[in-house]
Protein backbone atom coordinates (compact mmCIF):
# COMPACT_ATOMS: atom_id res chain seq x y z
CA UNK A 1 0.00 0.00 0.00
CA UNK A 2 3.14 2.52 0.77
CA UNK A 3 4.72 1.26 -2.64
CA UNK A 4 1.32 2.29 -4.91
CA UNK A 5 1.25 5.69 -2.52
CA UNK A 6 4.23 6.38 -3.20
CA UNK A 7 4.32 6.25 -6.68
CA UNK A 8 1.25 8.08 -6.90
CA UNK A 9 2.88 11.16 -4.96
CA UNK A 10 5.47 10.91 -7.79
CA UNK A 11 2.81 10.78 -10.80
CA UNK A 12 1.25 14.00 -9.21
CA UNK A 13 4.25 15.36 -8.69
CA UNK A 14 5.54 15.30 -12.17
CA UNK A 15 2.15 16.19 -13.81
CA UNK A 16 1.95 19.69 -11.41
CA UNK A 17 5.71 20.11 -12.02
CA UNK A 18 5.10 19.74 -16.24
CA UNK A 19 2.50 22.27 -16.12
CA UNK A 20 3.80 24.52 -13.97
CA UNK A 21 7.10 24.76 -16.70
CA UNK A 22 4.75 25.21 -19.43
CA UNK A 23 2.37 27.44 -17.84
CA UNK A 24 5.60 29.52 -16.47
CA UNK A 25 4.97 33.00 -18.53
CA UNK A 26 1.25 32.98 -16.87
CA UNK A 27 2.34 31.91 -13.66
CA UNK A 28 4.84 34.66 -13.26
CA UNK A 29 1.81 36.91 -13.65
CA UNK A 30 -0.44 35.39 -11.26
CA UNK A 31 -0.75 38.37 -8.61
CA UNK A 32 -1.46 40.49 -11.17
CA UNK A 33 -5.34 41.55 -12.52
CA UNK A 34 -6.73 38.60 -14.61
CA UNK A 35 -6.33 39.11 -18.24
CA UNK A 36 -8.64 38.82 -19.94
CA UNK A 37 -12.28 39.92 -18.97
CA UNK A 38 -15.89 39.66 -20.13
CA UNK A 39 -18.57 42.28 -20.03
CA UNK A 40 -19.88 41.76 -16.58
CA UNK A 41 -16.62 41.23 -15.29
CA UNK A 42 -16.01 43.85 -12.43
CA UNK A 43 -12.29 44.50 -14.05
CA UNK A 44 -14.07 46.07 -17.08
CA UNK A 45 -12.80 49.68 -16.72
CA UNK A 46 -9.24 48.42 -16.09
CA UNK A 47 -8.59 47.03 -19.50
CA UNK A 48 -7.14 48.91 -21.88
CA UNK A 49 -7.32 46.69 -24.85
CA UNK A 50 -10.26 45.33 -26.76
CA UNK A 51 -9.77 41.89 -28.85
CA UNK A 52 -13.23 41.82 -30.72
CA UNK A 53 -14.59 39.30 -33.43
CA UNK A 54 -17.66 39.23 -35.65
CA UNK A 55 -17.51 35.49 -36.74
CA UNK A 56 -20.23 33.41 -38.52
CA UNK A 57 -18.77 29.95 -38.53
CA UNK A 58 -16.67 30.33 -35.60
CA UNK A 59 -13.51 30.84 -37.17
CA UNK A 60 -12.71 34.26 -36.05
CA UNK A 61 -14.00 33.70 -32.79
CA UNK A 62 -11.09 30.83 -32.34
CA UNK A 63 -8.95 33.31 -33.83
CA UNK A 64 -9.90 36.29 -31.24
CA UNK A 65 -8.81 33.62 -28.22
CA UNK A 66 -5.59 32.79 -29.52
CA UNK A 67 -4.63 36.29 -29.95
CA UNK A 68 -6.35 37.26 -26.22
CA UNK A 69 -4.13 34.66 -25.16
CA UNK A 70 -1.03 35.56 -26.45
CA UNK A 71 -1.79 39.28 -25.04
CA UNK A 72 -2.47 38.09 -21.86
CA UNK A 73 0.32 36.17 -21.66
CA UNK A 74 2.12 39.10 -22.12
CA UNK A 75 0.69 41.04 -19.32
CA UNK A 76 -1.66 42.99 -21.10
CA UNK A 77 -5.12 44.01 -19.64
CA UNK A 78 -7.76 43.37 -22.00
CA UNK A 79 -12.08 41.88 -23.26
CA UNK A 80 -12.57 39.53 -26.00
CA UNK A 81 -16.24 40.71 -27.05
CA UNK A 82 -18.67 39.46 -30.09
CA UNK A 83 -18.61 43.31 -32.15
CA UNK A 84 -22.11 43.63 -31.99
CA UNK A 85 -21.76 44.14 -28.40
CA UNK A 86 -19.33 46.90 -28.68
CA UNK A 87 -20.43 50.90 -29.06
CA UNK A 88 -18.55 53.57 -30.82
CA UNK A 89 -18.44 55.45 -27.21
CA UNK A 90 -17.15 52.03 -25.29
CA UNK A 91 -14.38 51.71 -28.08
CA UNK A 92 -13.42 55.32 -27.76
CA UNK A 93 -12.72 54.23 -23.76
CA UNK A 94 -9.70 51.67 -25.17
CA UNK A 95 -6.16 52.37 -25.98
CA UNK A 96 -6.07 49.52 -28.39
CA UNK A 97 -8.73 47.78 -30.51
CA UNK A 98 -7.69 44.33 -32.18
CA UNK A 99 -10.52 43.28 -34.67
CA UNK A 100 -11.04 39.54 -36.44
CA UNK A 101 -13.49 39.72 -38.51
CA UNK A 102 -15.01 37.38 -41.02
CA UNK A 103 -16.99 38.13 -44.52
CA UNK A 104 -20.35 36.50 -45.16
CA UNK A 105 -21.95 35.83 -49.15
CA UNK A 106 -20.67 38.96 -51.14
CA UNK A 107 -18.90 41.36 -48.54
CA UNK A 108 -21.57 41.26 -46.02
CA UNK A 109 -21.01 41.09 -42.64
CA UNK A 110 -21.40 38.20 -39.87
CA UNK A 111 -24.80 37.84 -38.09
CA UNK A 112 -22.96 39.04 -34.40
CA UNK A 113 -22.07 42.37 -36.03
CA UNK A 114 -25.48 43.22 -37.88
CA UNK A 115 -26.08 45.27 -34.62
CA UNK A 116 -22.40 47.35 -34.78
CA UNK A 117 -23.11 48.00 -38.74
CA UNK A 118 -26.63 49.37 -38.35
CA UNK A 119 -25.74 51.51 -34.73
CA UNK A 120 -22.47 52.04 -34.82
CA UNK A 121 -20.81 52.25 -38.55
CA UNK A 122 -24.03 53.97 -39.78
CA UNK A 123 -22.85 57.31 -37.59
CA UNK A 124 -19.99 59.52 -37.39
CA UNK A 125 -17.45 58.58 -34.46
CA UNK A 126 -14.33 60.05 -32.87
CA UNK A 127 -11.58 57.41 -31.78
CA UNK A 128 -8.69 59.52 -32.45
CA UNK A 129 -7.30 58.05 -28.97
CA UNK A 130 -7.66 54.31 -30.63
CA UNK A 131 -4.77 52.67 -32.09
CA UNK A 132 -6.33 49.24 -33.89
CA UNK A 133 -5.08 46.29 -35.55
CA UNK A 134 -7.13 44.43 -38.27
CA UNK A 135 -7.77 40.62 -39.15
CA UNK A 136 -9.98 40.13 -41.83
CA UNK A 137 -11.07 36.55 -43.06
CA UNK A 138 -12.32 35.70 -46.70
CA UNK A 139 -12.47 33.85 -49.80
CA UNK A 140 -10.81 35.10 -52.69
CA UNK A 141 -13.58 32.79 -54.88
CA UNK A 142 -15.56 35.54 -53.74
CA UNK A 143 -15.82 39.50 -56.10
CA UNK A 144 -15.89 40.85 -52.38
CA UNK A 145 -12.73 39.61 -50.86
CA UNK A 146 -12.48 40.58 -47.45
CA UNK A 147 -15.21 43.13 -47.58
CA UNK A 148 -16.41 43.47 -44.41
CA UNK A 149 -12.92 44.00 -42.96
CA UNK A 150 -12.06 46.49 -45.66
CA UNK A 151 -15.69 48.41 -44.61
CA UNK A 152 -14.39 48.09 -40.93
CA UNK A 153 -10.99 49.31 -41.42
CA UNK A 154 -12.54 52.33 -44.44
CA UNK A 155 -14.64 53.46 -41.00
CA UNK A 156 -12.07 53.21 -38.61
CA UNK A 157 -9.64 55.39 -40.45
CA UNK A 158 -12.46 57.48 -41.12
CA UNK A 159 -13.19 57.99 -37.33
CA UNK A 160 -9.46 59.15 -36.64
CA UNK A 161 -8.45 55.73 -35.48
CA UNK A 162 -4.78 54.91 -35.90
CA UNK A 163 -3.81 51.88 -37.68
CA UNK A 164 -1.30 49.71 -35.97
CA UNK A 165 0.06 47.79 -38.95
CA UNK A 166 -2.00 47.60 -42.29
CA UNK A 167 -4.94 45.23 -42.70
CA UNK A 168 -4.16 41.65 -43.09
CA UNK A 169 -5.80 39.18 -45.24
CA UNK A 170 -6.75 35.81 -44.90
CA UNK A 171 -7.75 33.83 -47.71
CA UNK A 172 -9.86 30.87 -46.57
CA UNK A 173 -7.11 30.04 -43.63
CA UNK A 174 -4.18 31.03 -45.16
CA UNK A 175 -1.56 30.04 -42.36
CA UNK A 176 1.35 32.11 -43.75
CA UNK A 177 -0.86 35.03 -43.10
CA UNK A 178 -1.97 34.31 -40.00
CA UNK A 179 1.65 33.80 -38.84
CA UNK A 180 2.11 37.75 -39.94
CA UNK A 181 -0.98 38.33 -37.59
CA UNK A 182 0.80 36.10 -34.73
CA UNK A 183 3.78 38.41 -35.56
CA UNK A 184 2.29 41.30 -35.69
CA UNK A 185 0.67 40.53 -32.24
CA UNK A 186 4.36 39.73 -30.74
CA UNK A 187 5.54 42.36 -31.59
CA UNK A 188 3.23 44.67 -29.98
CA UNK A 189 3.32 42.43 -26.65
CA UNK A 190 7.05 42.83 -26.54
CA UNK A 191 7.21 38.54 -26.11
CA UNK A 192 8.89 36.18 -28.44
CA UNK A 193 7.60 32.92 -26.18
CA UNK A 194 4.54 32.90 -28.14
CA UNK A 195 5.40 29.51 -30.75
CA UNK A 196 3.60 29.53 -34.42
CA UNK A 197 0.27 28.17 -34.61
CA UNK A 198 1.32 26.68 -37.58
CA UNK A 199 5.04 26.56 -38.54
CA UNK A 200 6.03 27.31 -41.76
CA UNK A 201 7.12 24.71 -44.45
CA UNK A 202 10.46 26.20 -44.88
CA UNK A 203 12.78 25.31 -47.86
CA UNK A 204 16.57 24.98 -47.73
CA UNK A 205 18.89 28.14 -48.42
CA UNK A 206 22.67 28.97 -48.48
CA UNK A 207 24.21 32.11 -46.38
CA UNK A 208 26.79 33.17 -49.22
CA UNK A 209 27.08 37.03 -48.51
CA UNK A 210 27.05 39.41 -45.62
CA UNK A 211 28.52 42.38 -44.96
CA UNK A 212 27.92 45.36 -42.08
CA UNK A 213 26.54 48.53 -43.72
CA UNK A 214 26.91 51.07 -40.91
CA UNK A 215 30.12 50.42 -39.01
CA UNK A 216 30.53 52.82 -36.72
CA UNK A 217 26.82 53.35 -35.50
CA UNK A 218 25.55 54.38 -32.94
CA UNK A 219 22.70 52.23 -33.73
CA UNK A 220 22.69 48.37 -33.87
CA UNK A 221 24.68 46.78 -36.50
CA UNK A 222 22.72 46.65 -40.01
CA UNK A 223 23.88 43.36 -42.59
CA UNK A 224 23.17 43.07 -45.85
CA UNK A 225 22.50 39.50 -46.87
CA UNK A 226 22.69 37.82 -50.05
CA UNK A 227 21.19 34.02 -49.63
CA UNK A 228 21.04 31.23 -52.97
CA UNK A 229 17.95 28.97 -53.13
CA UNK A 230 19.08 24.89 -52.74
CA UNK A 231 15.95 23.76 -54.37
CA UNK A 232 12.84 24.96 -56.44
CA UNK A 233 11.27 27.27 -54.98
CA UNK A 234 8.63 30.06 -55.78
CA UNK A 235 9.52 33.29 -56.57
CA UNK A 236 8.69 36.89 -55.54
CA UNK A 237 7.66 40.38 -56.44
CA UNK A 238 8.50 43.56 -54.68
CA UNK A 239 6.96 43.84 -51.99
CA UNK A 240 6.77 40.28 -50.45
CA UNK A 241 8.35 38.46 -46.78
CA UNK A 242 10.45 35.94 -46.01
CA UNK A 243 9.65 33.49 -42.93
CA UNK A 244 12.85 32.20 -41.67
CA UNK A 245 13.44 29.40 -39.13
CA UNK A 246 16.07 30.92 -36.43
CA UNK A 247 18.42 28.83 -34.76
CA UNK A 248 20.23 29.21 -31.27
CA UNK A 249 23.82 29.82 -30.66
CA UNK A 250 25.96 27.17 -30.18
CA UNK A 251 26.82 28.65 -26.63
CA UNK A 252 23.91 28.26 -25.73
CA UNK A 253 23.09 25.25 -27.13
CA UNK A 254 26.61 23.66 -25.32
CA UNK A 255 25.58 25.42 -21.76
CA UNK A 256 22.04 23.66 -21.36
CA UNK A 257 23.22 20.41 -22.39
CA UNK A 258 25.68 20.54 -19.76
CA UNK A 259 23.46 21.50 -17.07
CA UNK A 260 20.88 19.18 -18.33
CA UNK A 261 23.77 16.62 -18.45
CA UNK A 262 23.09 15.53 -22.32
CA UNK A 263 25.13 14.55 -24.98
CA UNK A 264 25.50 16.76 -28.55
CA UNK A 265 24.90 13.31 -30.37
CA UNK A 266 22.70 11.50 -28.14
CA UNK A 267 18.65 10.94 -30.19
CA UNK A 268 16.55 13.19 -28.75
CA UNK A 269 13.43 11.74 -30.28
CA UNK A 270 12.33 8.42 -32.01
CA UNK A 271 13.67 10.23 -34.78
CA UNK A 272 17.00 10.35 -33.97
CA UNK A 273 17.58 13.95 -34.09
CA UNK A 274 20.25 14.69 -32.12
CA UNK A 275 20.10 16.68 -28.67
CA UNK A 276 22.74 19.08 -30.25
CA UNK A 277 20.02 19.99 -33.47
CA UNK A 278 16.96 19.79 -31.56
CA UNK A 279 18.00 22.46 -28.86
CA UNK A 280 18.97 24.12 -31.52
CA UNK A 281 15.75 25.05 -32.51
CA UNK A 282 13.74 25.60 -30.10
CA UNK A 283 12.90 28.20 -27.11
CA UNK A 284 15.60 27.22 -24.14
CA UNK A 285 15.11 28.04 -20.44
CA UNK A 286 15.58 31.17 -19.38
CA UNK A 287 16.46 30.87 -15.62
CA UNK A 288 17.48 28.42 -13.07
CA UNK A 289 14.40 27.54 -12.08
CA UNK A 290 13.41 26.34 -15.20
CA UNK A 291 16.53 24.29 -16.20
CA UNK A 292 15.65 22.66 -13.01
CA UNK A 293 12.01 21.89 -13.78
CA UNK A 294 13.46 20.26 -17.10
CA UNK A 295 15.79 17.76 -14.91
CA UNK A 296 13.03 16.78 -13.42
CA UNK A 297 11.47 15.23 -16.78
CA UNK A 298 12.17 11.77 -17.80
CA UNK A 299 14.66 12.01 -20.95
CA UNK A 300 11.42 10.26 -23.08
CA UNK A 301 9.38 13.30 -21.83
CA UNK A 302 12.12 16.57 -22.25
CA UNK A 303 12.29 17.02 -25.46
CA UNK A 304 8.40 17.31 -26.34
CA UNK A 305 8.54 20.04 -23.09
CA UNK A 306 10.12 22.30 -25.57
CA UNK A 307 8.41 24.63 -28.28
CA UNK A 308 9.73 24.94 -31.40
CA UNK A 309 11.37 28.66 -32.06
CA UNK A 310 8.68 31.16 -33.75
CA UNK A 311 9.12 32.49 -37.22
CA UNK A 312 11.13 35.85 -37.76
CA UNK A 313 10.40 38.35 -40.79
CA UNK A 314 12.25 40.29 -43.06
CA UNK A 315 10.82 42.24 -46.21
CA UNK A 316 13.00 41.46 -49.10
CA UNK A 317 15.24 43.99 -50.16
CA UNK A 318 16.04 42.34 -54.16
CA UNK A 319 14.59 41.47 -57.07
CA UNK A 320 14.62 37.64 -58.18
CA UNK A 321 17.26 38.16 -61.01
CA UNK A 322 19.46 39.53 -58.25
CA UNK A 323 18.96 36.30 -55.79
CA UNK A 324 17.43 36.88 -52.21
CA UNK A 325 18.42 40.25 -50.48
CA UNK A 326 17.48 40.89 -46.68
CA UNK A 327 18.68 43.99 -44.71
CA UNK A 328 18.80 43.20 -41.23
CA UNK A 329 19.48 44.96 -38.19
CA UNK A 330 20.96 43.10 -34.70
CA UNK A 331 18.38 43.10 -31.88
CA UNK A 332 19.25 42.44 -28.12
CA UNK A 333 16.89 40.90 -25.68
CA UNK A 334 16.32 43.04 -22.82
CA UNK A 335 19.42 39.70 -21.05
CA UNK A 336 21.15 41.24 -23.57
CA UNK A 337 21.48 38.28 -25.93
CA UNK A 338 20.86 38.30 -29.56
CA UNK A 339 17.61 37.96 -30.67
CA UNK A 340 16.79 34.68 -32.10
CA UNK A 341 16.00 35.68 -35.78
CA UNK A 342 19.24 38.76 -36.15
CA UNK A 343 21.50 36.39 -34.11
CA UNK A 344 21.38 33.80 -36.14
CA UNK A 345 21.34 35.45 -39.55
CA UNK A 346 24.25 38.17 -38.71
CA UNK A 347 26.32 36.33 -36.42
CA UNK A 348 25.77 32.82 -35.67
CA UNK A 349 25.42 31.23 -38.98
CA UNK A 350 28.27 31.23 -40.72
CA UNK A 351 28.92 32.24 -44.52
CA UNK A 352 27.54 28.84 -46.81
CA UNK A 353 25.46 27.48 -44.08
CA UNK A 354 22.02 26.27 -44.57
CA UNK A 355 19.05 28.87 -43.62
CA UNK A 356 15.24 27.36 -43.40
CA UNK A 357 13.45 30.09 -45.08
CA UNK A 358 10.12 30.59 -47.20
CA UNK A 359 9.27 33.11 -49.01
CA UNK A 360 5.44 34.83 -48.43
CA UNK A 361 3.39 36.43 -50.61
CA UNK A 362 2.10 40.09 -48.80
CA UNK A 363 -0.48 41.28 -51.17
CA UNK A 364 -1.26 43.92 -49.45
CA UNK A 365 2.08 45.74 -49.91
CA UNK A 366 2.46 44.55 -53.77
CA UNK A 367 3.29 47.46 -56.52
CA UNK A 368 0.54 49.10 -58.05
CA UNK A 369 -1.33 47.29 -60.83
CA UNK A 370 0.78 49.95 -63.68
CA UNK A 371 3.46 51.63 -63.35
CA UNK A 372 2.62 54.93 -61.49
CA UNK A 373 4.62 57.49 -59.68
CA UNK A 374 6.13 56.28 -56.35
CA UNK A 375 6.35 58.20 -53.09
CA UNK A 376 8.55 55.66 -50.63
CA UNK A 377 8.91 56.64 -47.48
CA UNK A 378 10.79 54.64 -44.76
CA UNK A 379 13.41 54.38 -41.96
CA UNK A 380 16.11 52.19 -40.88
CA UNK A 381 15.91 48.32 -42.27
CA UNK A 382 12.81 49.26 -44.07
CA UNK A 383 15.39 50.36 -46.83
CA UNK A 384 14.84 47.04 -48.08
CA UNK A 385 11.48 46.63 -48.75
CA UNK A 386 11.67 50.60 -50.22
CA UNK A 387 14.46 48.97 -52.77
CA UNK A 388 12.65 46.10 -53.94
CA UNK A 389 9.77 48.09 -55.14
CA UNK A 390 12.21 51.01 -56.51
CA UNK A 391 13.79 48.31 -58.30
CA UNK A 392 10.30 46.97 -60.00
CA UNK A 393 9.22 50.20 -60.57
CA UNK A 394 12.69 51.42 -62.90
CA UNK A 395 12.26 47.72 -64.32
CA UNK A 396 8.53 48.45 -65.17
CA UNK A 397 9.48 51.64 -66.99
CA UNK A 398 8.20 54.15 -64.32
CA UNK A 399 10.78 57.06 -64.12
CA UNK A 400 9.30 58.93 -61.25
CA UNK A 401 10.17 58.53 -57.50
CA UNK A 402 10.86 60.20 -54.24
CA UNK A 403 12.43 58.41 -51.75
CA UNK A 404 12.13 59.87 -48.05
CA UNK A 405 13.96 57.90 -45.34
CA UNK A 406 15.76 58.17 -42.05
CA UNK A 407 18.39 57.08 -39.96
CA UNK A 408 20.40 58.15 -37.17
CA UNK A 409 24.04 60.19 -38.96
CA UNK A 410 24.80 59.99 -42.17
CA UNK A 411 28.64 59.55 -41.72
CA UNK A 412 27.51 55.89 -40.62
CA UNK A 413 23.83 54.97 -41.43
CA UNK A 414 23.91 55.65 -45.18
CA UNK A 415 22.94 52.90 -46.75
CA UNK A 416 23.18 52.21 -50.45
CA UNK A 417 24.26 55.76 -50.96
CA UNK A 418 26.00 54.91 -54.31
CA UNK A 419 23.31 52.78 -55.21
CA UNK A 420 21.25 55.68 -55.23
CA UNK A 421 23.05 58.29 -56.36
CA UNK A 422 23.54 56.66 -59.63
CA UNK A 423 19.38 56.33 -59.80
CA UNK A 424 19.68 59.67 -58.94
CA UNK A 425 21.94 60.81 -61.80
CA UNK A 426 20.02 58.17 -64.42
CA UNK A 427 16.53 60.45 -63.81
CA UNK A 428 14.87 57.65 -62.15
CA UNK A 429 15.08 58.90 -58.52
CA UNK A 430 13.68 62.14 -58.98
CA UNK A 431 13.96 63.13 -55.27
CA UNK A 432 15.30 62.08 -52.23
CA UNK A 433 15.20 63.22 -48.84
CA UNK A 434 16.96 62.11 -46.29
CA UNK A 435 17.17 62.75 -41.90
CA UNK A 436 19.75 62.53 -40.12
CA UNK A 437 18.07 62.83 -36.78
CA UNK A 438 21.42 63.25 -35.02
CA UNK A 439 23.72 65.55 -37.49
CA UNK A 440 22.06 68.62 -35.77
CA UNK A 441 21.39 69.96 -32.49
CA UNK A 442 17.60 69.80 -33.02
CA UNK A 443 16.71 66.47 -34.57
CA UNK A 444 14.67 66.13 -37.54
CA UNK A 445 12.61 62.98 -38.40
CA UNK A 446 10.95 61.58 -41.95
CA UNK A 447 7.56 63.27 -40.74
CA UNK A 448 9.49 66.41 -40.67
CA UNK A 449 10.81 66.53 -43.96
CA UNK A 450 7.18 65.54 -44.99
CA UNK A 451 5.39 68.31 -43.58
CA UNK A 452 7.87 70.46 -44.79
CA UNK A 453 7.05 69.24 -48.90
CA UNK A 454 3.38 68.90 -47.74
CA UNK A 455 2.59 70.93 -51.04
CA UNK A 456 4.58 68.90 -53.14
CA UNK A 457 3.15 65.66 -51.98
CA UNK A 458 0.13 66.76 -52.77
CA UNK A 459 1.17 67.45 -56.59
CA UNK A 460 2.34 64.08 -56.45
CA UNK A 461 -0.92 62.77 -55.28
CA UNK A 462 -3.07 64.83 -57.38
CA UNK A 463 -0.51 63.26 -60.49
CA UNK A 464 -1.73 59.90 -59.25
CA UNK A 465 1.13 58.55 -56.95
CA UNK A 466 1.21 56.07 -54.71
CA UNK A 467 2.28 56.09 -51.22
CA UNK A 468 4.29 53.28 -50.02
CA UNK A 469 5.85 52.80 -46.20
CA UNK A 470 8.34 50.38 -45.18
CA UNK A 471 10.20 50.94 -41.46
CA UNK A 472 9.06 51.27 -37.50
CA UNK A 473 5.83 50.44 -35.93
CA UNK A 474 6.82 52.38 -32.92
CA UNK A 475 7.86 55.36 -34.20
CA UNK A 476 7.79 56.68 -37.57
CA UNK A 477 4.93 54.91 -38.92
CA UNK A 478 2.07 56.17 -36.80
CA UNK A 479 4.20 60.15 -36.41
CA UNK A 480 4.09 59.56 -41.01
CA UNK A 481 0.50 58.66 -41.08
CA UNK A 482 -0.66 61.70 -38.59
CA UNK A 483 1.16 64.00 -40.66
CA UNK A 484 -0.08 62.29 -43.92
CA UNK A 485 -3.91 62.77 -42.22
CA UNK A 486 -3.02 66.89 -41.35
CA UNK A 487 -1.99 67.13 -45.58
CA UNK A 488 -4.38 65.50 -47.19
CA UNK A 489 -7.30 64.46 -44.71
CA UNK A 490 -9.20 60.98 -43.09
CA UNK A 491 -11.22 60.81 -46.67
CA UNK A 492 -8.64 61.03 -49.06
CA UNK A 493 -6.33 58.44 -47.17
CA UNK A 494 -9.07 55.89 -46.71
CA UNK A 495 -9.18 56.23 -50.27
CA UNK A 496 -5.65 55.80 -51.31
CA UNK A 497 -5.93 52.85 -48.31
CA UNK A 498 -8.74 51.13 -50.56
CA UNK A 499 -7.49 51.95 -54.22
CA UNK A 500 -4.51 50.45 -53.54
CA UNK A 501 -2.39 53.83 -53.42
CA UNK A 502 -1.36 53.81 -49.49
CA UNK A 503 0.58 50.54 -48.90
CA UNK A 504 2.39 49.55 -45.44
CA UNK A 505 5.19 46.87 -44.31
CA UNK A 506 5.82 48.28 -40.84
CA UNK A 507 6.55 46.24 -38.01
Amino acid sequence: MNRQLLALLIVVSYFVLTIWFIRRRRLALASSTPEITNENSATLQTADTLVAFASQTGNAQQLASLTAEILAAAGLRLQVKALDQVSSSELANYRRALFIVSTTGEGDSPDNATDFVLKTMSGDANLQSLEYGLLALGDRRYTYFCGFGHTLDHWLQQSHALPLFDMVEVDNGDAGALRHWQSQLSLLADTIEAADWSAPAYQSWRLIERHLLNPGSVGGPVYHLKLEALEVHEGWQAGDIVEVGPRNSERSVAALLNALGLKHDAPANESGTPWGEWLAERFLPHSAAEIEALKQLPTSELSSSLKLLSHREYSIASLPAEGLELVVRQVRNTNGELGHGSGWLTEYASIGDKIALRVRPSPMFHPPAEPIPLILIGNGTGIAGLRAHLKASIAAGQRRHWLIFGERNAAYDAYFSDELQALQEEGVLTRLDIAYSRDQAIPIYVQDLIQQAADELRVWLDDGAAIFICGSAKGMAPEVHRVLLDIVGDHILANLTNTGRYRRDIY
